[in-house]
């Protein structure tokens, strides 16, 4: 017999019809019952079915009926099943944001991808980075900054010059957006272990907002983040294009 499957979509007409005719192929069964979740879309999607079904205990295996599919599987309406049985799971811990807004609100998020900080408004940001309790930049005045984890490093990272990094590196990604000042600082690699904490200088005259994953926000006066080894997204890959070798890839194009 083989694995019960669920299938979920985003909104485009292209997932939403691929979802009716796997369906109609594999039949269906309830997220809460399936050994795999199978989730057709682009990359938005895919992180937000991780968040969404974090809790259950089927992985994602996705295939890319979006945009990007970095963190998706070629779309094929055949061989499905064979194609579940060999694949290879990758295992993602998410970053744990804890921000803190001027009027007291606290609110917490996770980030698979990476937890960043921006402007927001018309004047550079101004950013105090402390990492386990010791300052290491007194003042950063940029766009933003973020944290991102290797499964985030090919994304927003990578197009703000950030490094790529393996996905079983011990390392997480402090990435400038647009310095100003210290001009020449690209970032820096910490520990996966540390413990990240940004202060918002002048809050009133240069807002912030944070985001973790797209969930945004407003007017922060601090941001903590920490890396949540208690919570692990499985994200299934065809053998030979696991993320290790996308990351890997990305670096030669």
């Amino acid at each position: 017999m083989g694995k019960k499957l669920a299938f979920v979509a985003s909104r485009g007409p292209k997932a939403r019809e691929a979802r009716d005719d796997l369906v109609a192929r594999y039949g269906q069964v309830p997220e809460a019952e399936a050994d795999v979740i199978v989730a057709l879309g682009g990359d938005g999607f895919m992180l937000a079915t991780l968040h969404r079904t974090q809790a259950l205990h089927a992985p994602v295996y996705g295939m890319n009926r979006g945009t990007v599919g970095f963190l998706m599987n070629e779309y094929h309406d055949v061989d499905l099943m064979e194609r579940v049985e060999a694949a290879e799971v990758a295992l993602i811990n998410p970053l744990a944001m804890r921000a803190t807004r001027a009027d007291g609100k606290v609110t917490e998020a996770l980030a698979i991808n990476e937890v960043s900080l921006l402007r927001a408004g018309p004047q550079a940001a101004k950013l105090k980075i402390t990492v386990d309790g010791k300052v290491r930049m007194e003042e950063l005045v940029c766009d933003g900054a973020l944290l991102a984890t290797p499964a985030g490093s090919t994304a927003y990272n990578y197009s703000a010059h950030g490094p790529i990094l393996p996905i079983e590196s011990d390392v997480l990604a402090l990435t400038a957006i647009a310095p100003f000042r210290p001009r020449r600082w690209r970032g820096a690699l910490i520990p996966v272990a540390s413990h990240v904490r940004f202060d918002v200088l002048e809050p009133e005259k240069r807002p912030v907002m944070a985001d973790a994953d797209s969930r945004s926000v407003t007017n922060v006066i601090s941001v903590e983040i920490v890396s949540e080894p208690k919570v692990v997204h499985r994200l299934m890959f065809d053998p030979g294009h696991g993320l290790e070798e996308r990351l890997i890839r990305e670096q030669f194009v």
